[in-house]
């Protein structure tokens, strides 16, 4: 059985040395000295001015919307995973679903001036599998409109766009640590962002609002994380370079195989690196996606359909929206299985199914 994924995990004995510190602490949240120096070393891998490690990705989004004081309209894009609509509708924003390039499959800018009313306040918009989104063309329009943007890097760990960090783009980015990603805590999320005043916000939103044991400075919520996440994150923070490359050889390999299939692959931003975070490929038509994903399935391998459906015209709480290209990419498009202990056998083994059933 080849799953669509697994988590990392480090050596239990590395685990192990964090967790006996916890034990002779008896220090287990509200910022203990793991969580403390996870945020340092997580600072400076990234090379980020500031950095919160909170709850979730989810969470750190709501963070986002709510430290920026946003209100009314959010332009967002409808191809992400649901957290990034959900949040702003949680923090009661309407999103404004724009659709996507075909190619880079993330959000349009040429297609987001449209979509400005006086209501707007922000964009919203995720690196889609961690490939940068077009930072200068949204910079610009948010600056000649007065708009705030928060980018989702919930896939982006590890990436660098025009030669820093693709979290120092936008007012706030975020990421998730969420087991199934590249680099993770079990669960977790990062705030990061170059305003010292903002950060100071988030700092006391994470912790109720608390500005000392009787005083509060803002409206605040439990975005606190643990030590025992915050010592798996610093445990897989040792290997994550090992993880990358391996990452890199098996996306390499895919690439080398599948040349002449007939499907495509997202196009990379060409002033950016890639941390290797999916293996997405695009077919021709849903009917030839959903045959090989059957097929695969029938020799116990696993996909997933992500991101599938659409946002814009699928969720129950919001009016449908048809968007074009997002609609059809949403119904082609199939992660491969992509992790470290993937070996080249099984990638083979998948790539000749995917060649067998387009050629019945």
């Amino acid at each position: 059985m080849i799953p669509i994924t697994k988590p990392f995990l480090p050596p239990q004995e590395a685990y192990q040395q964090y967790l006996s510190g916890i034990w002779q602490r008896q220090w287990l949240t509200n910022m203990g000295p793991l969580a403390s120096e996870l945020e340092m070393k997580l600072k400076n891998h990234l090379n980020v001015k500031h950095l919160l490690f909170v709850t979730n990705g989810t969470v750190a989004l709501q963070m986002a919307i709510k430290a920026l004081d946003l209100k009314d309209e959010i332009i967002t894009t409808p191809f992400s995973f649901i957290a990034t609509t959900s949040s702003i509708v949680w923090e009661g924003c309407q999103p404004v679903f724009v659709d996507i390039d075909k190619d880079t499959l993330n959000i349009d800018p040429d297609k987001i001036e449209a979509a400005i009313t006086p209501k707007t306040t922000a964009i919203i918009a995720t690196h889609v599998y961690g490939n940068p989104c077009d930072v200068l063309a949204i910079q610009e329009i948010a600056d000649k409109h007065n708009l705030k943007v928060i980018y989702d890097g919930a896939h982006a760990f590890g990436v660098e766009v025009h030669g820093k960090s693709i979290f120092e783009y936008g007012d706030i980015a975020t990421c998730s640590l969420h087991a199934t990603k590249l680099y993770h805590s079990t669960e977790g999320g990062l705030v990061v962002t170059k305003n010292p005043e903002i950060l100071k916000k988030l700092a006391y939103m994470r912790n109720f609002g608390f500005n000392g044991p009787e005083a509060f400075a803002e409206l605040g919520i439990n975005a606190k994380n643990s030590e025992f996440h915050a010592a798996m994150g610093l445990a897989n923070l040792n290997y994550i370079n090992n993880i990358h490359e391996k990452r890199k050889v098996i996306s390499e390999r895919y690439d080398i195989k599948l040349q002449n299939h007939k499907s495509r692959k997202q196009v990379w931003h060409v002033a950016s690196s890639n941390n290797y975070a999916y293996y997405p490929v695009i077919f021709d038509t849903e009917d030839a996606m959903l045959k090989a994903m059957e097929y695969l399935k029938s020799s116990e391998i696993f996909t997933r359909r992500y991101f599938y459906p659409s946002l814009a015209s699928t969720l129950p709480y919001l009016e449908a929206v048809n968007l074009e290209i997002t609609d059809v990419v949403a119904k082609c498009v199939l992660c491969l299985p992509l992790y470290p202990d993937l070996s080249m056998e099984e990638v083979d083994l998948i790539c000749r199914l995917l060649f067998r059933i387009q050629n019945n």
